[in-house]
């Protein structure tokens, strides 16, 4: 009994660090050890309102991509090589600098709207509380609170139930804002994107693990205008769950078996360990770090949604690149070996992003254009 724990949790710790399409074993007979999955028994649909009426699921899968399947970005022959460059971009952060627009003016409406006539934040007083809580919201809250006072009528034991109060409203009138479409896109987003089209290269929205949420998300997409839209893909988590890869992952095309709930278990386990550990060393060090606290259910929603975008694109994962704006979005980029660069926001602004390729301050110019990306793909 030892040793067959052990073996399971050799696989666990293996599998936490490849993709899980290397590890499905498909089979006509019943010699495959992990999943017993007669081929015909297999269906996978085409996604549903994809740009070709004619898109298939491809029949062959390698190297993160379908070599014989169809898209709007190639031709429908079976002969026809996948593109050597694919653009992965995240929204929030990338097209548009949500936090440095509208953050400021949210806070202000959530006070508003919960009658704190004392509380209104002009941007300087904004910034340097950003500055001082290391973007830390709660934090902001507490040393604002701090310095003017808070609510007479409040209760010291109520304080934390009162900061969760303001930003749910803080949340609720910034994606009001955001839906208004009254925040401009980031400064060269655009000539970037037809950039890309000009030289034939696919790119792909990714919105179904935006914080944001899709709906926002879209409406962002939305002020590109309709002939920029017509030129890209939108990939929210419908798209993503009827992708191939989304099929394996979210639908029920494979049956789960003991020791794939032991494996993932085993890596949740591995990844409490590793944060309890490492928070520990910090703080016998007395050093401030930045633990990924990303959940394992997001990362599966993460790399879900690169692994399709590349499937989208009919290009293999590595050789697409992903535009990110966010740690999650890197952390998932480097799981599946995806090139990575960052486009800094006000949100970003002091984070660090070694798993990146680059990392730059916006579009055109010095900055990220599609002529730099080819160059940091072929370094």
């Amino acid at each position: 009994m030892r040793s067959q724990c052990s073996v399971m949790v050799n696989v666990a710790m293996e599998t936490a660090s490849r993709p899980i399409l290397n590890i499905f074993r498909f089979s006509t007979n019943n010699s495959s050890k992990l999943y017993n999955i007669p081929r015909k028994s297999l269906s996978f649909l085409p996604p549903k309102n994809y740009l070709s009426t004619t898109s298939s699921i491809g029949k062959l899968y390698s190297d993160g991509c379908f070599v014989n399947s169809s898209s709007s970005f190639s031709s429908s022959t079976q002969d026809t090589p996948p593109q050597q460059l694919a653009l992965l971009l995240e929204v929030e952060g990338v097209l548009m600098d949500v936090y440095r627009l509208g953050n400021c003016q949210a806070f202000n409406a959530a006070f508003r709207k919960l009658g704190l006539d004392c509380a209104n934040w002009s941007q300087p007083v904004y910034q340097d509380l950003v500055r001082k809580s290391m973007g830390d919201e709660e934090r902001m809250l507490v040393l604002f609170f701090n310095r003017i006072g808070w609510p007479t009528s409040l209760p010291t034991s109520e304080k934390e139930t009162f900061m969760k109060s303001v930003l749910r409203e803080k949340k609720i009138a910034l994606d009001e804002l955001v839906l208004s479409k009254s925040l401009p896109l980031r400064p060269g987003v655009e000539e970037f994107i037809v950039e890309a089209y000009e030289k034939g290269v696919p790119v792909v929205m990714l919105t179904s693990y935006c914080k944001c949420g899709e709906k926002s998300a879209r409406s962002i997409i939305e002020k590109l205008g309709n002939d920029k839209m017509a030129r890209i893909k939108i990939l929210g988590m419908e798209e993503v769950k009827q992708s191939f890869y989304g099929q394996l992952v979210f639908g029920e095309g494979v049956a789960s078996d003991l020791g794939e709930q032991l494996a993932k278990e085993a890596r949740k386990a591995v990844s409490a360990e590793e944060q309890r550990i490492a928070k520990e060393v910090a703080s016998m060090l007395k050093l401030s770090v930045d633990i990924d606290t990303t959940s394992s259910e997001e990362m599966k929603n993460v790399v879900a949604a690169l692994r399709a975008g590349a499937e989208y694109a009919n290009v293999p994962v590595d050789y697409c690149v992903l535009v990110a704006g966010s740690q999650s979005g890197v952390a998932g980029a480097e799981r599946i070996g995806m090139p990575c660069v960052v486009v800094r926001s006000s949100s970003t602004a002091r984070a660090e992003f070694p798993g990146a390729k680059a990392v730059m301050d916006g579009f055109g110019g010095g900055d990220l254009s599609i002529s730099r990306l080819q160059q940091i793909q072929r370094s």
